[in-house]
């Protein structure tokens, strides 16, 4: 979606060459918040028609629930998987709540949905929060600007009680948009971070860390199953583990360094031939993406080796060739991933199947790859905070 149809990441600040830097909106609190971005399909595009989203969202709607399992602190909170292009969940903000739809992102640490001041078009689409009607919201004097590849936002710093199921933030700071550009039919009404604090450029600690210091859980992990239903069955659980997730055992694989959910990759391969990562390479494993990403020339390789054929924004494939198509293989930490082409090949909304590796935009030093949603509908991925570390698993 906007990392997310511009997808959501925040990438560390050795990486400053991937950074796009907005000023504030009042010069006396001027913040200045860089936030890279990474091109992912929108859902405009997706749907290809102006009444297609509303008749889907109408067609699929449904009331979530949470599930808390109070003996072992463990609490499933559940996302809804719209179209494979992004999972959204419910959260509620203010006293009494407030409800709004956000994107559960590893790849960003900030917390933002609209304000009530908020003007621009695209904000009379998304639930706007009332700040007036919350007893226990409180003003910050900061302010933020964030540009997405679909889009942009500017904002400030506020505080009040937030909450993700019966897990309950108080006095949480988050964003309020005052002004958003280019998020027409993408349905979300704004961002939940789930990295680490030192990624957080609106200078708010994130939500993950609140709850933790004020042990609403017990256990510094969370963790995601991506479901391929529509409708239902993929959840993020905070405070532990459902081994009922995933088969076998979990393999971990340490951080390249505290502070961003990034692992070293040892190689990507087909048919026993390695095809891009040959001498290593690093993967952000990104909840907020929602394909697999890379460098333009690996990518243009691989679509070649798969027979694609680029069409507009996408590279196309017959559809039967699913079936034939090799699995593409991701070696992390000496484990092998493979994923079918059942899972990297997808259907548009005319039924034409486009592949799902995608050209990073954004240049790092060093190859890079994101292991988007493609990746981890396929593996739970458990994100543990104590141990600074990722761990995955086939998931059910």
């Amino acid at each position: 979606m906007l990392r997310t149809q511009a997808s959501l990441s925040t990438w560390s600040q050795e990486r400053s060459m991937k950074w796009v830097v907005l000023l504030g909106l009042v010069a006396f609190s001027e913040c200045i918040v860089k936030i890279p971005v990474r091109r992912v399909k929108t859902m405009r595009k997706a749907l290809n028609g102006k009444n297609m989203l509303n008749s889907f969202l109408k067609e699929h709607a449904y009331r979530l629930s949470q599930i808390s399992f109070r003996g072992s602190n463990l609490t499933l909170h559940p996302l809804r998987n719209i179209m494979d292009k992004l999972y959204v969940g419910n959260i509620t903000i203010g006293t009494p709540p407030q409800e709004f739809q956000v994107i559960f992102d590893t790849g960003s640490s900030d917390l933002w949905v609209p304000s009530i001041f908020c003007i621009s078009p695209t904000c009379s689409t998304h639930v706007r929060f009332r700040h007036r009607q919350s007893s226990t919201f409180r003003h910050a004097n900061k302010t933020f600007g964030i540009m997405y590849g679909s889009g942009r936002m500017k904002g400030v710093v506020v505080h009040d009680t937030v909450r993700i199921g019966d897990l309950v933030s108080t006095d949480q700071p988050f964003g309020l948009s005052v002004a958003e550009y280019g998020f027409e039919g993408i349905p979300f009404d704004g961002v939940l971070g789930l990295n680490y604090p030192k990624l957080s450029f609106s200078g708010a600690i994130p939500i993950f860390d609140n709850l933790k210091n004020q042990g609403a859980i017990s256990e510094p992990v969370f963790a995601f199953y991506l479901s391929k239903d529509k409708r239902k069955g993929s959840v993020v659980m905070f405070g532990g583990v459902d081994h009922r997730y995933y088969k076998g055992e979990l393999n971990w694989v340490p951080l390249i360094q505290a502070g961003d959910w990034s692992v070293h990759m040892d190689r990507i391969s087909m048919k026993r031939k390695v095809i891009a990562c040959s001498g290593g390479c690093e993967a952000v494993v990104d909840t907020g993406t929602s394909l697999i990403e890379g460098p333009r020339r690996l990518v243009n390789n691989i679509q070649k080796l798969i027979g694609a054929t680029p069409w507009g924004s996408e590279d196309y494939v017959s559809c039967f060739a699913v079936n034939t198509l090799p699995s593409i293989i991701f070696t992390i930490n000496g484990i092998n991933y493979p994923v079918p082409a059942r899972d990297y090949i997808l259907k548009d909304s005319r039924g034409h199947c486009y592949t799902t590796f995608k050209e990073n935009k954004v240049s790092p030093s060093r190859e890079t790859w994101i292991l988007g949603d493609v990746f981890l509908r396929r593996y739970f991925s458990v994100f543990d905070r104590g141990n600074d570390r990722i761990g995955l698993a086939r998931a059910v």
